[in-house]
Parts: C-alpha cells; structure tokens; sequence
C-alpha cells in the first residue's frame, strides 16, 4: 500500500493504491485549506485551487493532470512559484510512494509572497 509523507505535519499515512489524496489527508486530520477557504471551498470539484499541495517527491506517483486541474493551472490561480511541484489534492490520485507539501504560500502574479 503506498504511503503519503506530509512533511509539515511530520506524519505518514498508508492508504490504499488510487486513493484521493484530499479525501485522505482530510480522513487523517491534516489541513489542505487555509483561512476562510475552510469553510469556502468547492469540496472537491477542483474548482477553488485551495486544496493546492507541492508533490517533493513522488511525482511520478500521483495521476497525471487532467484537463481541468490544467485549465486551473493556466489560469493562474493558484500560481505558488513552483508550478511543476503543485497538484490540486482533490484531482489526485496516489498511485506510490509521496512527500508532500500542504498549504504553500501563494505567489500573485509572480511577485513573491512577504517574508
């Protein structure tokens, strides 16, 4: 079964082979969503970006993008300044071993975010 390392939280979770990666980070307890996109959030359709993560390590185990997590991503909403790190967790699937990355800053219109 693979496991998911959230490196922010310091935990690891075994969870079955295609699972949701939000659906499980939300089972275990850790938080995707920062602020009010706690209560607003789209729930999963992939239509906020809130649940943005950065894949560490493990990329070539989580489900390729599919159109609308790409449309998303051109859209520029959810623009962090590592574009081939971030996945929307409601649009993946884990299929192997990862490290991942919850609530990154954001980085509006390529400035990056105050330190």
């Amino acid at each position: 079964m693979p496991k998911i390392k959230f490196i922010r939280e310091d935990r690891e979770i075994e969870v079955e082979e295609g699972a949701n990666l939000r659906k499980a980070a939300i089972k275990e307890g850790i938080q995707l969503y920062q602020g009010m996109s706690q209560t607003f959030n789209c729930h999963g359709f992939g239509q906020c970006a809130e649940c943005r993560v950065l894949v560490k390590d493990g990329m070539e185990n989580a489900s390729p993008p599919g159109a609308l997590e790409k449309m998303r991503a051109l859209m520029g909403f959810w623009r962090v300044g590592h574009e081939d790190e971030a996945r929307l967790a409601c649009q993946t699937k884990v299929e192997g071993y990862m490290e991942i990355e919850t609530q990154p800053a954001y980085n509006w219109c390529g400035v990056p975010p105050a330190k």
